[in-house]
């Protein structure tokens, strides 16, 4: 048996990854605000910008089936979530809004993987993956706290592999995804954000993979015996 947490697994790519995980083998939770009837998996209703709460419930699953861990091949965390505060300069954003986005990018993978890690000792395959972006690499006007949210990600990752070797830790960019993010970045007025002409470019151009097409990339990524040897990465170069 297989063990599969996905968080932001109501829609998009967390949705995706959900329908690609299912199977007769795989135990699949999924953590997201609202449920989605077209998914077979278990699902938690828990908003992750207050993520004490979902780390607490995965605790008390762990402990629960701690019987249940000896049986399992594997365990995986995928730390998928996230919260796009309006583009714009970080001056100008709301401070509710901002909060929400660093405790749902940031806060939340940190909590939840201290509590995969620690519940699921003794399981022989482990792996997290953090759903990073291009932007904790590059920055842009207007997405600092996305950014930064992302750059944590991919550095929360390189401390995990020092302290967790035998553990499988990498941090993902997935490419550009046509998802309600893209929508958001291409309907924000260009005078705040800058970037709004490229992202409509990539629709335009049609450049952007569809959250299907992303989801089967990243989970014949993860099943790949060297996951974990390149811990920063990118879908596009594997």
């Amino acid at each position: 048996m297989h063990l599969y947490i996905v968080t932001g697994s109501s829609r998009g790519l967390g949705a995706a990854l959900v329908q690609q995980l299912t199977a007769p083998e795989h135990t699949v939770i999924g953590i997201a605000r609202r449920e989605n009837p077209a998914l077979q998996a278990e699902q938690w209703t828990l908003d992750l910008a207050d993520p004490l709460p979902a780390a607490q419930r995965l605790q008390a699953w762990l402990h629960a089936h701690r019987d249940a861990n000896r049986g399992w091949d594997s365990a995986t965390l995928i730390n998928n979530a996230a919260l796009l505060s309006a583009p714009g300069p970080l001056a100008a954003t709301d401070l509710d809004s901002l909060s929400a986005a660093l405790r749902v990018g940031l806060e939340a993978p940190t909590l939840l993987s201290r509590v995969f890690l620690a519940g699921t000792a003794g399981v022989p395959t482990r792996r997290i993956l953090n759903i990073s972006s291009g932007l904790g690499r590059r920055a842009m006007a207007g997405a600092a706290s996305y950014c930064a949210v992302k750059a944590g990600l991919d550095h929360l990752s390189r401390a995990l592999a020092l302290e967790e070797p035998g553990v499988g830790i990498v941090s993902l960019a997935p490419g550009v995804i046509d998802t309600d993010m893209q929508v958001q970045l291409r309907g924000t007025d260009p005078k705040s954000f800058p970037e709004q002409a490229r992202f409509q470019g990539l629709k335009d151009g049609g450049q952007l993979q569809t959250a299907d097409e992303t989801a089967a990339a990243i989970v014949r990524f993860l099943m790949r015996p060297d996951f974990g040897k390149t811990i920063v990465s990118d879908i596009r170069d594997a």
